[in-house]
């Protein structure tokens, strides 16, 4: 059964959408009765929960944030009704008058637009609702943090103070919920990233920008080298572009119009205005221009490991999740209309492909269908072709899915595939979009079989997203504990004394010769302590050596996990990491 089919699923997630939407409304009432010169600003549902931000001269502290479960657990008890109201601006107004963020709100709501509020007790807020029919609705409720956040996410503006809270239907929904954040917290990729020395950020020379350590790097190299290889072997031609562009190309493509933004100010270079580039897909239509093309050379398939640049607020950057400077896995398809189903279920395939080699064997997909009052690049008649491909693919590959009806952008429609990792949270990753917009900007074409031009189907592809935000959630999903085939070090030679230095290195010499990624422990610690801190360092296999297996040329393995596999011969060592190598374990 597909997620579309299922009812039960969008009822609990409706219900649990208007629950933490009222208990953020609870929220913010008991924080005003506690504190009565807190200003409010705003306060939403989530994903896996709820926030609101306060502007308040002194921090929370943990008492304050049992005070305020204290009263909400009070208001929870009364049963009162939410009431929405319909309110004039010149109310509104004076309703929150002593709210400076409120009264911003309402000068930003269009004039022709009517102000509703929802009540329960004597606390009034601005929204549009949904909300349960009474407190009492609201069965299991925790406040999980404090932390500080930009009114609309923008440095400039003044720092509020969030507090995170989560709701459920259920108390064992809500502990269940509990341990998986604590298990995320363990799992969390920046303090793993740090303890493992793979990556670090340096705020004060940029932030959301990562550095990558030998052993980050490593580990970045096999993801891109895999990469390569199986792009070639899937008939992908790898291009490299420019960093920037001038500002005719970007003109052109519409990204001056659409996307500033998110672009950084221009630099100018000779007199002229160039910017980084925040997308790679208007160079590799260059390099499809760059010579006539004919429909005998079609599909072209145009795939890099670009980097590109972004602008997002310093609010809303999250370690390798969301930065400002990233790797896309892009690729650009140029196919005729007779090709194009064939090369969307190859697209398909290779996600699949892709993603259970890095050990994600669970997906939900969601599609983009086109905004029927809105307007679109290109005819009907190609959106509806376009929109008929992508779902009869879905279908076809039995993946479970959700329609979003009126989600898609204006240029065309798109799958986006989310992983499940071992937490069972999504993560976007690859995207399959239609382009009805550029080609035409470009005035994109290739010779038919008929002799004249043609306008080809253009498809945006990315299958891990970026480099730097999969490796983020590779991270979380293995808990730093890499298979074998992407640690950075596979195995670590333990010596039990000085005297063994020697043969240690012999070991490592000839793993080295088989690729095998080795070090050797040369440090004068106690061989448990080194034992201990290689498992801390979560590396697969540990080699040690002492003077019974210099006398047999053996060594004793062990697995990070503490498994004792016996003393082998090297040679037998050797095969049972390439083994696992293989088989991506």
């Amino acid at each position: 059964m597909t997620i579309n089919d299922s009812d039960t699923n969008k009822e609990l997630k409706f219900l649990r959408e208007r629950m933490r939407h009222s208990a953020a409304h609870i929220m913010a009432d008991a924080v005003l009765k506690l504190f009565p010169n807190a200003k409010l600003a705003i306060g939403p549902p989530t994903e896996d929960g709820f926030y609101y931000d306060f502007q308040l001269e002194k921090p929370f502290t943990p008492d304050d944030l049992d005070d305020i479960r204290k009263y909400i657990k009070e208001v929870i008890s009364m049963e009162l009704p939410f009431a929405p109201t319909n309110i004039t601006r010149e109310e509104a107004s004076s309703m929150f008058s002593d709210q400076p963020f409120k009264l911003e709100i309402i000068n930003d709501i269009p004039s022709d637009e009517s102000i509703s509020i929802y009540s329960h007790g004597h606390f009034s807020d601005l929204c549009r609702g949904p909300h349960l029919e009474h407190t009492g609705q609201i069965i299991a409720f925790e406040l999980l943090s404090v932390a500080g956040a930009y009114w609309h996410g923008d440095e400039k503006r003044p720092m509020l103070q969030r507090i995170y809270g989560t709701a459920f239907e259920s108390q064992e929904a809500l502990q269940d919920h509990l341990l998986k954040l604590e298990e995320a917290q363990k799992r969390d990729h920046r303090r793993l990233a740090r303890e493992l020395d793979l990556l670090s950020f340096h705020e004060q020379y940029g932030p959301g920008l990562a550095y990558w350590h030998p052993k980050g790097g490593r580990i970045r190299t096999i993801i891109e080298d895999f990469w390569r290889k199986e792009h070639f072997r899937a008939n992908y031609e790898i291009v490299y572009s420019p960093h920037i562009g001038r500002s005719a190309l970007w003109e052109t493509s519409g990204h001056l119009n659409f996307y500033t933004e998110n672009m950084y100010s221009p630099m100018d270079i000779d007199g002229q205005d160039y910017y980084v580039k925040p997308m790679n897909c208007p160079f590799h239509i260059q390099i499809y221009k760059s010579s006539l093309r004919s429909y005998r050379e079609l599909p072209i398939k145009l795939a890099e490991l670009g980097t590109v640049y972004r602008y997002e607020r310093s609010g809303v950057l999250h370690g390798l999740l969301r930065v400002r400077g990233f790797t896309q896995d892009d690729a650009h398809i140029f196919c005729t209309p007779s090709q194009i189903k064939e090369e969307v279920e190859k697209c398909v395939d290779f996600m699949q492909f892709f993603l259970n080699s890095f050990g994600f064997t669970e997906f939900r997909v969601y599609l983009s269908t086109r905004d029927k009052g809105g307007k679109f690049a290109g005819s009907l008649e190609d959106w509806d072709m376009a929109t008929n491909v992508l779902r009869d693919v879905i279908k076809e590959h039995n993946l479970p899915y959700e329609e979003d009806e009126g989600g898609a952008v204006f240029y065309g429609p798109k799958i986006d595939v989310k992983m499940v990792d071992a937490l069972g949270r999504e993560w976007q990753c690859t995207t399959i979009q239609f382009d009805f917009n550029l080609p035409e900007r470009f005035d994109v074409s290739y010779i038919g079989e008929d002799g004249q031009e043609h306008r080809p189907y253009m498809v945006h592809r990315a299958l891990l997203g970026s480099i730097e935000r999969f490796f983020g959630v590779l991270i979380e999903h293995y808990s730093g504990a890499f298979p074998t085939w992407l640690s950075p070090v596979q195995a670590i030679v333990i010596p039990i004394a000085d005297r063994h230095l020697e043969y240690a290195e012999k070991v490592a010499i000839r793993l080295r010769s088989k690729d095998i990624r080795v070090n050797v422990d040369k440090r004068t610690d106690r061989m448990n302590a080194k034992i201990r801190d290689a498992q801390m360092q979560k590396i697969p296999y540990m080699l040690i050596v002492g003077d019974r297996e210099v006398e047999s040329d053996e060594a004793s393995l062990r697995t990070r996990s503490g498994e004792d596999l016996g003393s082998k011969t090297v040679t037998d060592i050797m095969d049972v990491i390439e083994e696992s190598v293989t088989n991506l374990t």
